[in-house]
C-alpha cells in the first residue's frame, strides 16, 4: 500500500505488507520513563479497560542516559517490566530494532538523544511518534524534521492535553490563559521543554499558530510567559513548582463585551492511543510538523527571554 502525502512529504512512504492483514508491530526507543508501561498496557494487554486494538508492541532498546537521575535510576525496573509482563523484545540496537518494526515511539525521557536517536530511526525508513519534548533545543527540533523530510518518513510529535483541551476551541476564542506543572530539569536547553510542554501544547491547541513575540517573568515558584500572536490575541502560560493542576482561563469577544470561563484539565490518554494506531496505519500526521516546529520556537523564545532578563523575545 504506498500512498503520497502531497505537500507534506516530497517522497513516497511505503507502508509494511505485515499492516494489512495484522497488528502493527511496534518498536519502543528508550525505556527509561513510565510512558513505555502506558502504552505496552494500551496496545498489548487485550484485558486491560484502555486496551487499543491494532497494534503491539514487540521490541524495545534500552537506550537510557547515566546524567540523567529520572533515566538512571528507573530503566531497570521499566526495562524488566516490558520482558516480564508484556513479553516485549529488548534488543541491541536502534537498527536491529528497526528490523523488527513496522512504525517506532521514541520515549527516551531525555530530549537530548532524540535527534541522534530520531536519525537512526529515519536512516531505517520507519514512522515515528516522539515523545515530548522533541528535542533539547529549536535546532534539533528543526534538524529532525529535515532528516525526516529528505527520506520521506512521517512523524509527529504532541502532549497528551492537546487531546484535553481541543473540544474547548470555539471560533470566538479571544485569548486563553493555561497553566501547569513546570518543574525544571537542569540538562536541558529549553528548561520549559522539559515538563511545561504539556501547557505549550494546551495554548497552541487553543489558539493555533501564528505567535510572534513572547516575555517571560520568573520567580522560584513559577515562570510565566506572556505570549502575543499576529492577529492581536493574547495568551498566558503559567509553569508552576513544584506541581500543580491543570487548567485554563477562556476569553471570548462578544458584542457586549468580553466574557470568560475557568476550566480544570485532565490529561486524555486514550484518544492519543487511538490517534497513535491511525498514524502507523496511514503516514498522515494527527498534528502538523510545522505547528509543533512553532511550539518549540515558541519555547526557545521563552528561554532567549528568560537569559535576557524578561525582555520581549520574538520567535525565530
Amino acid at each position: 500500500m504506498t500512498r503520497l502525502f502531497g505537500a507534506l512529504l516530497a517522497v513516497t512512504f511505503v507502508l509494511p505488507v505485515s499492516t494489512r492483514a495484522a497488528d502493527l508491530r511496534l518498536g519502543l526507543v528508550g525505556t527509561d520513563t513510565s510512558h513505555v508501561i502506558g502504552f505496552a498496557t494500551v496496545f498489548n494487554d487485550a484485558s486491560s479497560p484502555d486496551h487499543v486494538p491494532g497494534a503491539r508492541i514487540v521490541a524495545a532498546f534500552r537506550g537510557g542516559s547515566p546524567d540523567l537521575p529520572s533515566s538512571r535510576d528507573r530503566i531497570e525496573g521499566f526495562t524488566r517490566q516490558l520482558q516480564d509482563k508484556y513479553g516485549i523484545e529488548i534488543v541491541g540496537s536502534i537498527a536491529e530494532l528497526c528490523a523488527r518494526v513496522d512504525g517506532v515511539l521514541l520515549t527516551s525521557v531525555d530530549g537530548r538523544v532524540h535527534l541522534a536517536q530520531a536519525r537512526d530511526i529515519i536512516k531505517g525508513r520507519k514512522p515515528l511518534f516522539i515523545d515530548k519534548p522533541l528535542a533539547s533545543t529549536l535546532d534539533d527540533a528543526r534538524e529532525i524534521a529535515r532528516l525526516a523530510k529528505a527520506a520521506g518518513v512521517p512523524w509527529f510529535s504532541t502532549s497528551t492535553l492537546r487531546y484535553s483541551v481541543a473540544k474547548m476551541k470555539t471560533a470566538d476564542l479571544n485569548g486563553a490563559d493555561v497553566w501547569g506543572p513546570g518543574p525544571l530539569e537542569e540538562h536541558h536547553q529549553l528548561d520549559l521543554s522539559w515538563y511545561a510542554i504539556h501547557e505549550a501544547e494546551m495554548l497552541f491547541t487553543l489558539l493555533g499558530p501564528g505567535c510572534e513575540e513572547v516575555t517571560r517573568v520568573e520567580s522560584a515558584d513559577a515562570s510565566v510567559v506572556a505570549c502575543r500572536w499576529k492577529d492581536g490575541r493574547i495568551g498566558t502560560m503559567r509553569a508552576l513548582r513544584p506541581y500543580s493542576d491543570y487548567g485554563v482561563v477562556l476569553f471570548q469577544k462578544t458584542p457586549k463585551g468580553h466574557t470568560s470561563q475557568t476550566n480544570p484539565v485532565r490529561t486524555s490518554q486514550g484518544e492519543l492511543d487511538r490517534e497513535l494506531v491511525k498514524f502507523f496505519t496511514s503516514g498522515v500526521p494527527p498534528v502538523s510538523n510545522d505547528e509543533t516546529l512553532e511550539l518549540m520556537a515558541f519555547l526557545d523564545a521563552a528561554q532567549r527571554s528568560k537569559d535576557a532578563g524578561g525582555r520581549p523575545m520574538r520567535l525565530r
